[in-house]
């Protein structure tokens, strides 16, 4: 089924986006790490430059994340049964069973912090300090997909400090050179980052450190989200079985439980906190609920080891079939929606619409460029920049003219097609960044509307400029409204700290 999602359902404009790094030769950039390019461009160069191709590593990714859950709760159980459910309930949460198809840094950072977990638990199971270098290497990759997995570096120091063997670790070497076996996988990020004045790191920085009004409203959001992308049910088994596990855990100084359990609550209530006063990403998240899983597999053979009550034991067996047996019918559905509906549900508030329609408008700039002797499209958002050039496969240089530090080290899009050549300007009508444009020589003319159309339903309108007497400035200086990075939900002050 996600091997159909990943072949049929049109391309995200985040995926465009991501798909763009791909076609670049740069050690990092602006919003991420590289990780989220290279899996791209692992499966454009198998399968080409289709939605399958972009999305096939984060397929795989799914796949290999299911394996390792599976191989974790098998060496700590031995429980056939548990398994299974370690193996279903990713199947049943909507993000993992279906949309995890959808490329995303988070996708290529869950599989190697898997990993990661799964490696220190080899180190429990066979007591060979070697398993902290593959933990080392596979902490590094995950670093390079997102930083969020900073996140799961309280629950490996108290994986390594709580237990009896604190001692042993504490003087081993092992744990510090898998410290600096990640450091050095990471470095890339960090060489690119020293040679651009730590644009990605003040970047994240700013964007976490944000201080809003607090706001309930946003709190439900993020525990909406998280009822919705792992489920209604599955979301309270999982951390309940978490919370057990982690009681348990710090009480017995059982390193398993204590890792799979402060992965999870660690991150997830920090999460909740920042939820006061941000809103927190639909993906953020995302990569702690994998080790959830593993805990509430576990969670059922160790209540049954430790002798808890018959009624006890049933319910959570119980809860955790309903949750799988609620959870993926409504994947199922979800996928039929995505895939095969013909109906627009939601009207304009739809998602899935918000982000269709935009091949559409990539066949109207074709056409007004051979009629307006265009050579190129300019846009002033990188949604709309990624999705035209998504469509129009680099046919003709496609550049966004503001936000440029989002394009430090990327290739020359063409610059002699746009030197002295007319240009279409693209935006939709709500765009207020037009008013960047007047403060450039470039002559404006309005020559047509298009609106993007989810399943008959008119979901954005755009307007199609001819722009000429201007070549835009691909490397504006630093302060520059050009070259800055979006304000996001940062006030002006924050912003101008970022900036200096």
């Amino acid at each position: 089924m996600r091997c159909l999602y990943a072949g049929l359902f049109e391309l995200r404009t985040d995926e465009a986006y991501y798909w763009t790094w791909s076609k670049e030769n740069v050690l990092s950039f602006l919003d991420h790490p590289p990780m989220i390019a290279w899996f791209i461009r692992l499966g454009t160069t198998i399968f080409g430059d289709t939605a399958f191709g972009v999305r096939f590593a984060g397929v795989l990714a799914m796949l290999l994340t299911q394996v390792m859950l599976a191989d974790i709760v098998r060496r700590v159980t031995q429980d056939l049964r548990a398994v299974v459910f370690a193996v279903l309930m990713p199947e049943a949460a909507l993000y993992y069973g279906l949309l995890m198809a959808k490329i995303a840094p988070d996708v290529a950072m869950i599989p190697f912090a898997v990993a990661m977990i799964w490696s220190l638990v080899r180190l429990v199971e066979s007591e060979d300090a070697r398993w902290w270098l593959a933990a080392g290497a596979f902490a590094g990759l995950a670093l390079l997909a997102k930083l969020t997995v900073v996140m799961l570096l309280p629950a490996v120091l108290a994986f390594m400090l709580v237990p009896a063997w604190r001692r042993r670790w504490w003087r081993s070497p092992y744990p510090w050179l898998a410290a600096l076996i990640a450091l050095a996988l990471f470095s890339p990020v960090l060489v690119w980052n020293a040679g651009h004045d730590w644009a990605s790191f003040k970047f994240q920085f700013v964007r976490v450190t944000t201080s809003n009004e607090a706001s309930l409203r946003t709190v439900g959001d993020f525990l909406g989200l998280q009822f919705g992308q792992v489920g209604l049910i599955l979301f309270p088994v999982v951390l309940s079985a978490v919370v057990v596990t982690a009681w348990r855990g710090y009480r017995q100084r059982e390193p398993v439980a204590i890792l799979l359990s402060t992965a999870v609550l660690v991150p997830f209530l920090y999460l909740l906190w920042k939820s006061l006063t941000l809103r927190v990403g639909d993906t953020w998240p995302m990569f702690i609920w994998p080790a959830g899983f593993a805990a509430a597999a576990i969670h059922g053979p160790m209540l049954r080891r430790e002798n808890w009550s018959p009624g006890m034991i049933q319910a959570a067996g119980r809860w955790s079939i309903a949750a799988i047996a609620a959870g993926i019918p409504l994947v199922v559905l979800v996928f039929l929606y995505c895939v095969a509906s013909p109906w627009n549900l939601i009207g304009k508030n739809d998602p899935i619409g918000g982000e269709a329609g935009y091949g559409a408008l990539a066949d109207r700039a074709l056409l007004e460029m051979r009629k307006s002797g265009a050579t190129w499209i300019a846009t002033t958002d990188y949604r709309t920049y990624a999705m035209l050039r998504w469509h129009l496969h680099d046919w003709v240089p496609v550049l966004q003219v503001n936000q440029r530090a989002r394009f430090i080290g990327f290739r020359d899009p063409g610059i002699d097609l746009i030197r002295d050549h007319p240009g279409l300007y693209i935006a939709q009508l709500t765009d207020d960044n037009r008013a960047l444009l007047a403060s450039t020589p470039a002559v404006i003319e309005p020559i047509a509307r298009v609106d993007t159309v989810f399943r008959g339903v008119v979901m954005k309108n755009y307007q199609i400029d001819r722009i000429s007497h201007w070549t835009p400035d691909l490397n504006p200086p630093p302060d520059t409204p050009f070259y800055r990075w979006p304000l996001l939900a940062m006030g002006a002050q924050s912003y101008q700290v970022a900036l200096r």
